[in-house]
C-alpha cells in the first residue's frame, strides 16, 4: 500500500534499549496510549523509537553542517518506520529550567504582556514610548541595573562568616574560608601581613576585622611557611582573597555544586533594595495598565489575570486586540488546572507534571496539525479532577487534525484511548514485548498483561484493613505561606497520612515547608516524639550522566573496593581511584569519565551522544583488562540491579543496597545507568531505597510528595508495601497524593482546597478515609468515595 494513504504508523524490529525487535501498527489520527509496568520498554518504544525517528528525519532535511552535527547522535535501533508524521516532544525529563525561566516564559505569555504594556500602557506625562524589550528582566535595556533582573541580591555579614567569635584565625573563626591547604596559605598570608592569627576574633580592632573579611585589596607577600618535619617547604608569593570576596566568586563562578552550595550558607538572600524584588528598571515601572505596574500583574494568579484584562476600560483599538490575544492564550493554561500560577513563578519552582502541562498549553494555541504529539505522562501531579480536563485537552489536539501517543498509567487516561499498546509483562530483561496493540476492550483477554489486570478488575475494592490508632501528632497552627492563609493542620503519629487536594490547593507548601521546618526545628526538643526527619523529593539524584545509580547509593565504593583487591589490580599497584571515571587515571580521557559527549547542535538544546572513543564504557583500554568475577568495571555498571543481585549475592555490602532497590520495584534499572534518564518518580524511589538500607530504630517522620507519580499500579502495590511496612515498624508517614487508592488505604487524610491558588490554602476535610469521602464540599471526595466503593 502507498505510504501517504495508509492510515497506520508502522514499526518493524524495534530494538531499542530492551525491546526485543518489536513489531507494532498505531494508527494515526488516534489518541493511542503506551501501557506497562515501570521498565517494561514502553518509553523506549514511543520515546526512544517513534519520537527519535521522527527527529532524525527532520534532521535529514536541514543544512549539510547540521546533519554532521546530528549524526554524532546516532539513529533509533529499528529496521523500520512507516507511515511516521513529524513528531513534537512533551517529555519530563528535559533539562531542568534556569532560575530566570519562568512560567511567562515557558508560555510565551510575557511576550504578550510586555508587548501589551509597550503598545497600549498608560506612560507618565513626557514620557517616551518604550520597546518591548524595555519591560524584560531578562534584557539590558529592562533589566534593574543593581540586581541584573533578578529581584534579589546575596549579601553576607560578619555573624554569617565568623560565627564563633570566641576563636581566633588560626583556630578557624573565619567559617567561610576553604579548608586544607588553600585556608591555612590564606592564614599565613594574614600572619605575613602582620595580623595577630592567635587572639580570640572579638578581640581584634574592628578595623581589622573589617579589612580581613570585606576588602576588596589583594595584596602579594611573600610567605614563609613554619618548618614542619620530613618537609622542605620554601618562601612562595601568596595572593589575600578576604572572606567576603572568596565566598561571592565561589558562589557566582564556581563548577562544583558542593562547593557553591557551601559559599550559600554563609550569604542572605534578600529582595532587591532598588527594584524591591520587581526585577526592571524605573522607567518600566512607571508604565500601568489597568492601573497596575507589569511586575504588579506579572505576580497574580492567571485566572485574576484573565479578570483584569476582561474588565480594563476600553483603550483603543491596539489594547482590544492584544488583551483578547492574551487571554486567549491563558486560556488553555487554566483549562489544563494551571490557573493558580502567576507568570513571574521561576520555572525551576515548578513540577515536571506542571512544566509539562504549560508546554502542552503552548501547543494547543500554536495551531498545528497533521503532527504526531508524544507526551510523557501527562498526568503526572493531577488530581483526579483536574485529568478529566487534561483529557478535554487531549481530545481537542486530536481534533485539531494531530495524532496523539501518550505513554501513561492514570487508568483514567488508559480507558479514554482509542488505542492501547501495552509492552511487558515485567520490566527490563523480562519485558520488551507488545503484548496488545489495538482497541482497549481486547486487552482483556490478555492473561500475562499487568495492566489488564487492574483495568478490568472487579470494581469491589479490596476490603481496607483496620485504622491503626495514632501515637501522639504533630500540631501546626497559623500557617502563613504561599497561599496557606493562617491554616491549623494535625499530622497524627505512627501512621500513614495521606494530603490530598487539586494541584496548587497548598498540599507541597503543607507537607514540604510548615510540616518539615517545624519538625526539624524540634528534633533537638527533649521529649519531642520524632527523633529523625526524612525528606525524599523528586528532585533529581544528579543533573549529569555523571551521576547514576551506584554512586548516589554508594554502591559503587563497594564495587571498586571488589576490583581493588583483584590480584591483577594488586600486580599493577593500582588504588580505587583507578576505578574512578570522575578522576584521571583509569577513565577515558575523550569523555572524562562520563561515557557521552555533549554536542551542541546550534539552533536545538544541545544533547547527549556515547563517547566514540570507549563507546559508553567510561574506562581506558587498560582499566578494563582487570576483572572480578569474568567482568570488567564497565560490564559490572552495566548489570540491572537484579541482575548485580544475584552476582555480588555473596558480598553482604553490596547485596544489602540492591535488596533495597529490587524491595521497592527498581530491578530493571543497570547499575550504572546515568541520572539523566531517570524520571522523577525513579529518582524518589532510589533515594527512598537508600535510606531503607539504613533503617534505624529511633522514631523517624517520612515525608514523600506524591511517591506514586510515574508508576504502574502493579508498581504502587509494591512501593506501598514498603510505606506500611515503615509504619509497621513504628514510624510515621506523610504523603502528598492524587492516587486515590493509595489515599483509600491511608489512615488519615488531611485534603486542601477546595480550588488551586488563591481558591485554596484551606483544610477542607480531615479524618479516615471514609470520613474525608462523605464530607460535602470537597473536590476529592466523590473520588475517594468510588475508590472506597461506598
Amino acid at each position: 500500500m502507498h505510504q501517504s494513504t495508509d492510515p497506520y504508523v508502522r514499526v518493524r524490529g524495534a530494538r531499542e534499549h530492551n525491546l526485543r525487535g518489536v513489531d507494532v501498527d498505531i494508527p494515526r489520527d488516534a489518541l493511542t496510549v503506551f501501557t506497562g509496568v515501570s521498565g517494561s520498554g514502553k518509553s523506549s518504544l514511543a520515546f526512544g523509537t517513534l519520537y527519535a525517528e521522527a527527529q532524525r528525519r527532520y534532521f535529514e532535511s536541514v543544512a549539510p553542517y547540521a546533519r554532521r552535527l546530528i549524526h554524532q547522535i546516532g539513529a533509533p535501533k529499528v529496521d523500520s518506520v512507516t507511515g511516521l508524521p513529524p513528531a513534537v516532544s512533551l517529555e519530563q525529563r528535559r533539562s531542568t529550567p534556569g532560575s530566570r525561566s519562568s512560567v511567562g516564559t515557558v508560555t510565551l505569555l510575557s511576550n504578550s504582556l510586555r508587548m501589551l504594556y509597550s503598545r497600549a500602557g498608560a506612560y507618565p506625562a513626557g514620557a517616551e514610548r518604550l520597546d518591548s524589550d524595555a519591560f524584560s528582566p531578562n534584557t539590558a535595556a529592562g533589566a534593574c541595573p543593581s540586581c541584573h533582573g533578578i529581584g534579589r541580591i546575596h549579601r553576607t555579614d560578619e555573624q554569617l562568616l565568623v560565627p564563633d567569635p570566641d576563636l581566633s584565625i588560626r583556630q578557624g573563626a573565619i567559617a567561610a574560608w576553604p579548608g586544607a591547604w588553600q585556608g591555612k596559605n590564606l592564614r599565613d598570608i594574614l600572619e605575613a601581613l602582620g595580623h595577630d592569627v592567635d587572639a580570640p576574633w572579638r578581640e581584634l580592632p574592628a578595623r581589622d576585622r573589617e579589612w580581613i573579611l570585606f576588602t576588596e585589596e589583594q595584596p602579594v607577600v611573600t610567605v614563609h611557611p613554619v618548618r614542619e618535619a620530613e618537609r622542605i617547604q620554601r618562601p612562595y608569593q601568596g595572593t589575600y582573597m578576604s572572606a567576603h570576596r572568596y565566598v561571592m566568586r565561589t558562589f557566582a563562578d564556581s563548577k562544583s555544586a558542593s562547593l557553591r552550595a557551601r559559599a550559600e550558607k554563609f550569604l542572605t538572600d534578600s529582595p532587591c533594595p532598588v527594584c524591591e524584588g520587581r526585577r526592571l528598571r524605573p522607567e518600566a515601572l512607571a508604565v500601568t495598565f489597568a492601573g497596575r505596574t507589569i511586575a504588579e500583574l506579572a505576580a497574580v494568579p492567571l485566572t485574576e489575570l484573565d479578570g483584569v484584562l476582561a474588565s480594563a476600560p476600553p483603550g483603543g483599538e491596539a489594547a482590544r486586540v492584544l488583551a483578547e490575544d492574551l487571554r486567549a492564550r491563558i486560556a488553555p493554561v487554566t483549562e489544563l488546572g494551571l490557573g493558580y500560577l502567576s507568570l513571574d513563578r521561576t520555572a525551576p519552582s515548578l513540577s515536571a507534571g506542571e512544566l509539562q502541562r504549560l508546554r502542552l498549553a503552548t501547543q494547543l494555541k500554536s495551531g498545528l496539525f497533521g503532527v504526531v504529539y508524544v507526551l510523557d505522562e501527562p498526568s503526572a501531579g493531577l488530581h483526579p479532577a483536574d485529568t478529566e480536563a487534561l483529557l478535554t485537552v487531549l481530545d481537542r489536539l486530536k481534533a485539531a487534525g494531530n495524532t496523539v501517543f501518550v505513554v501513561e498509567h492514570d487508568l483514567d487516561v488508559v480507558r479514554h484511548a482509542d488505542w492501547l499498546v501495552d509492552v511487558g509483562p515485567l520490566a527490563g530483561e523480562h519485558g520488551g514485548r507488545v503484548l496488545h496493540s489495538g482497541p482497549p476492550a481486547g486487552l482483556a483477554d490478555v492473561a500475562e498483561s499487568a495492566t489488564a489486570r487492574h483495568l478490568f478488575a472487579s470494581q469491589s475494592p479490596e476490603r481496607p484493613r483496620p485504622v491503626r490508632e495514632a501515637r501522639g501528632a504533630v500540631r501546626l497552627s497559623g500557617v502563613d505561606r504561599h497561599n496557606l492563609r493562617g491554616v491549623t493542620a494535625e499530622f497524627p503519629l505512627g501512621v500513614f497520612t495521606a494530603v490530598t487536594g487539586v494541584s496548587g490547593s497548598g498540599k507541597s507548601t503543607l507537607v514540604g515547608q510548615a510540616l518539615a521546618g517545624e519538625v526539624a526545628g524540634r528534633l533537638a526538643e527533649p521529649g519531642f516524639p520524632v527523633r529523625r526527619l526524612v525528606e525524599v523529593d523528586q528532585r533529581p539524584i544528579g543533573r549529569t550522566p555523571r551521576s547514576n545509580l551506584a554512586t548516589y547509593t554508594g554502591l559503587f565504593d563497594v564495587v571498586r573496593r571488589l576490583f581493588t583487591a583483584s590480584d591483577e589490580a594488586r600486580a599493577r599497584g593500582w588504588k580505587a581511584g583507578r576505578f574512578s571515571f570522575n578522576v584521571p587515571g583509569g577513565r577515558c580521557e575523550t569523555c572524562q569519565g562520563e561515557g557521552f559527549v555533549s554536542v551542541e547542535l546550534l539552533f536545538l538544546p544541545s544533547t547527549y551522544a556515547p563517547c566514540p572513543q570507549c563507546g559508553g564504557a567510561r574506562y581506558n583500554a587498560e582499566t578494563l583488562q582487570v576483572r572480578y568475577e569474568g567482568l570488567s568495571i564497565a560490564e559490572v555498571l552495566s548489570l540491572t540491579v537484579e541482575a548485580a543481585a544475584v552476582f555480588f549475592a555473596q558480598v553482604p555490602a553490596a547485596a544489602r543496597s540492591l535488596r533495597a532497590l529490587e524491595d521497592i520495584g527498581l530491578g530493571y534499572l543497570r547499575l550504572g545507568q546515568p541520572a539523566t534518564e531517570l524520571s522523577g518518580g525513579e529518582a524518589q524511589r532510589i533515594k527512598l531505597a537508600t535510606e531503607l538500607q539504613r533503617l534505624r530504630r529511633d522514631h523517624t517522620l517520612y515525608l514523600l510528595d506524591e511517591p506514586t507519580t510515574g508508576l504502574h499500579p502493579a508498581d504502587v502495590r509494591v512501593l506501598l508495601r514498603q510505606l506500611h511496612g515503615l509504619v509497621e515498624a513504628g514510624h510515621s508517614v506523610v504523603v502528598v497524593e492524587h492516587d486515590m487508592d493509595v489515599v483509600a488505604g491511608a489512615d488519615w487524610v488531611i485534603d486542601l482546597g477546595p480550588g488551586g491558588g488563591a481558591e485554596g490554602g484551606r483544610v477542607v476535610a480531615s479524618g479516615t478515609p471514609s470520613e474525608v469521602a462523605r464530607t460535602p464540599g470537597s473536590r476529592t471526595a466523590g473520588y475517594l468515595a468510588r475508590a472506597l466503593g461506598v
